[in-house]
């Protein structure tokens, strides 16, 4: 039926609420719902929204389920796929109320238009309207009741002067009804006011009187553009994003409450009645990406005055502006369209090194880029922190989710080397004196992914480049194919390092912090990279100590945004979903019922894919307790806490500094403990909640205490910490089997080497002139950039 058609939107408030509290429970809720759902791409829920949602419940007024709703509403998800989700789930409740709301649903299809007639003359109103049987009509002139107006059509015959004014309709079923919408009719000699103010006669013209206008939003902005047209008879509308109709926006207004970067472009709206056909101008809308760190970067224009570039998409869309009813009829010639099979992505930030200096960029450039690439529709898997054991399982479960025509990237953070071309990530455990045996080889990753038949690889190497004096072994990596779809990004030129600017709260690696304004933009891989060295290049405090250097044979026009097709390989597509989802499946919300009478909820949040916050929160405490708090303790010794850091009240104080810009309600009696290193943990997550209370009349503390077992969270399923034997991994990583090598934990070589990535005399680095010369890049003073000179440390 047409009404199962429509979007959740169309759904009233109340019907919404009701939805969302039945779908609010842990067995057959909101995460069932959400996992159904992305059986098609179009509203599959990334691993950060779904924490977004589970976040709500701490508020007093928030809703995981309206806000999965409202996510799948921004996507014109319709009623129809709805009703099959809460079938598929089997939430029998849902179904049933949804039917009863939907199929009671009055929508009027056809409406009464406004008339000049002569007298005498016979004039026919009809008003239509869908829904369930027994519908009812009644017709209103102005503010009365007419008698006999109680079928969809108004008869006035023979017509009279008394006949003439305004006229609607009412069509109810029960206690729901809707109007139409207004219908004047008057005589054709009537000095009223009938004709139009603009069009003169029954059949006139039409005009656009309101544009919509061009905006620049970021994610989460509310996008409202607005067309508003005179016409006789009234004008209808259609709006058109990037040429494509969006079949759900069929009104003067267009409105978005939440964007994504899909939803940048061109917009028009068509306006058209029975005998005219007018578009809008075109409002182009920008969506810059949130970023959690608050950057202050700033990019200069460094062209000459008077130098216009003119690129062919603008002279497009300046002659689609112009000429917008011929722009179906003289296309120009199509682009060939490269899509990916899927989209995977391991990302890897390394900074409590062992051994070796600590960094402190990686937490922040990791899940800057996570975030960016989850716009994009890849799968992410960020990890914090690995040794050589959790490295290479990493990388083993990576080719895994990779296939024929997939996009593999790998992003890594931290220290690493460069002996005879090729590169080196090293570990947190690696010793003082490592070697490629203690290392990773990432051309030896590169034949085991050519191997996996991908579409496109993708290195982005921020680490140092510098050479290793302990390593004179040449690794013998194997043949590469020629595939003509590698590309390397190294945040750094060869034998040079790469820097991270420290700050008090958190640090930034220079790279991802130019990268992370290009990443998302829909250029080939190797044009997006070069635009970030162009960036680079123009900023002062970078030139002449760190500068991007990308190697590619990229010979097709392949990008980060290309879409996912998956037709003709749905069944391994749906393989790698089950596999990437079963390394970052959090813990159920809980409800904790004391012996006091309090109620405490628990929660549990992903910040990357081995870290997790837990949350605790206060729902319910009897009037004579006047203060109570649960805290959470005896955690198992294989995953990391930090107990100064722990049951804060804040995420700031916790140590999470990438959530505080999240959507997490502030409440005074919620407490946050930050979790850490979950693949090293080798059997369930057990820990106890201990509620600390104090009756009004007492001054002595009380407590209780409840064990938890939250099960094997995140990427803690994997398995990290054991040793892989596939046949295909073995060699990958180092020149001799790993098999035969055992990382002497802690064992430390050669106390008096030297360290490549250790602070460097020249780590403090100063702004120093630029040089002089002609055939330099050209630079801009970026002082305004740094609140205060900013130290640059080795990467």
């Amino acid at each position: 039926m047409d009404q199962w058609k429509a979007p959740i939107g169309t759904l009233r408030e109340d019907v919404l609420k009701r939805l969302s509290k039945m779908l609010d429970n842990s067995t057959c809720g909101w995460r069932q719902l959400a996992h159904v759902m992305s059986e098609d791409p179009k509203f599959r829920s990334s691993e950060s929204e779904m924490t977004s949602y589970s976040l709500q419940v701490l508020s007093n007024t928030g809703s995981p389920s309206r806000t999965l709703l409202a996510r799948l509403a921004d996507q014109s998800c319709t009623l129809n796929f709805l009703l099959w989700g809460l079938k598929k789930i089997n939430h029998q409740d849902a179904v049933h109320y949804l039917t009863h709301i939907v199929s009671g649903r009055i929508e009027i299809i056809v409406q009464p238009q406004s008339h000049q007639v002569q007298v005498g003359s016979k004039v026919i109103l009809s008003c239509k309207a869908s829904g369930s049987p027994g519908l009812c009509y009644q017709w209103f002139k102005g503010k009365e009741e007419i008698l006999d107006g109680t079928s969809p059509v108004l008869v006035l015959s023979p017509f009279s002067s008394t006949n003439q004014g305004h006229y609607i309709c009412r069509v109810s079923l029960g206690d729901s009804c809707v109007f139409s919408q207004w219908a004047h009719v008057c005589l054709a000699d009537s000095s009223s006011g009938c004709h139009s103010s603009i069009f003169q006669g029954s059949v006139s013209g039409l005009r656009i009187i309101r544009q919509p206008q061009s905006q620049a939003l970021t994610e989460g902005d509310a996008l409202h553009l607005e067309c508003q047209a005179v016409a006789n008879p009234p004008a209808q509308y259609e709006w058109y994003h990037n040429s494509e109709p969006m079949q759900q926006h069929q009104t003067q207004s267009l409105k978005i409450p939440h964007v994504t970067t899909a939803h940048r472009g061109q917009y028009k709206c068509k306006t058209y009645n029975l005998y005219h056909e007018v578009w809008s101008e075109a409002a182009v809308v920008t969506i810059g990406p949130i970023s959690v760190i608050d950057a202050s970067w700033v990019e200069v224009d460094t062209r000459s005055p008077g130098v216009i570039e003119t690129e062919e998409p603008d002279i497009r869309s300046k002659e689609m502006e112009r000429f917008p009813a011929q722009q179906m009829a003289s296309p120009y010639p199509p682009v060939k369209q490269f899509y990916a099979t899927d989209k995977v992505a391991l990302l890897i930030g390394n900074m409590n090194y062992m051994y070796h200096t600590q960094l402190s960029a990686p937490i922040a450039d990791v899940h800057e880029l996570t975030n960016l690439l989850r716009q994009m529709d890849f799968k992410v898997v960020s990890l914090l922190d690995l040794n050589w054991q959790e490295m290479h399982s990493a990388v083993t479960e990576f080719l895994l989710l990779l296939d024929k025509g997939v996009y593999g990237l790998l992003y890594f953070a931290g220290h690493g080397y460069e002996n005879y071309g090729n590169s080196f990530m090293v570990p947190i455990d690696a010793p003082a004196s490592y070697t490629s045996d203690h290392c990773l080889c990432v051309q030896k990753i590169l034949t085991r992914m050519q191997e996996r038949e991908t579409g496109l690889n993708v290195f982005l190497l921020d680490m140092c480049r510098k050479r290793n004096p302990h390593d004179d072994v040449l690794v013998q990596t194997g043949l590469l194919k020629v595939t003509a779809n590698i590309v390397f990004g190294y945040a750094t030129c060869a034998d040079a390092e790469a820097y991270e600017v420290k700050k008090e709260d958190v640090s930034n690696g220079i790279f991802i912090n130019f990268l992370k304004r290009r990443v998302c933009e829909d250029e080939k891989v190797t044009v997006m990279l070069d635009r970030v060295a162009e960036d680079m290049g123009r900023c002062r405090i970078t030139h002449g100590r760190q500068a991007l250097e990308l190697r590619s044979n990229l010979s097709e026009r392949r990008c980060l945004t290309d879409h996912i097709q998956t037709a003709e390989c749905s069944a391994s597509y749906s393989a790698r979903n089950l596999q990437w989802t079963v390394a970052h499946v959090l813990p159920p919300s809980q409800t904790l019922q004391f012996d006091c009478g309090v109620i405490v909820q628990l929660g549990f949040a992903a910040e990357f894919s081995n870290v997790m916050v837990i949350y605790t929160r206060i729902l319910e405490k009897p009037e004579n307790i006047v203060f109570c708090s649960a805290q959470l303790t005896d955690f198992p010794v294989d995953v990391e806490i930090d107990l100064k850091k722990s049951n804060q009240e804040t995420l700031l104080e916790a140590g999470s500094l990438l959530l505080i810009n999240e959507t997490l309600p502030a409440e005074a009696q919620s407490r946050y403990t930050r979790v850490y290193g979950l693949q090293r943990l080798k059997k369930e997550l057990i820990f106890t909640v201990c509620l600390h209370y104090t009756y009004s009349k007492l001054d002595d503390e009380i407590q209780e205490k409840q064990s938890v077992t939250a099960g094997k969270p995140l990427v803690s399923k994997l398995n990290l910490y054991e040793r892989r034997h596939s046949q295909n991994s073995k060699n990958l990583y180092s020149c001799h089997d790993h098999d035969s090598f055992k990382i002497p934990v802690g064992s430390l070589y050669a106390s008096e080497g030297l360290s490549l990535d250790a602070i460097a005399s020249s780590s403090h680095l100063q702004r120093g002139q630029a040089a002089s010369g002609a055939n330099i890049p050209q630079e801009t003073d970026y002082d305004e950039q740094f609140d205060a000179p900013q130290p640059l440390i080795t990467e």
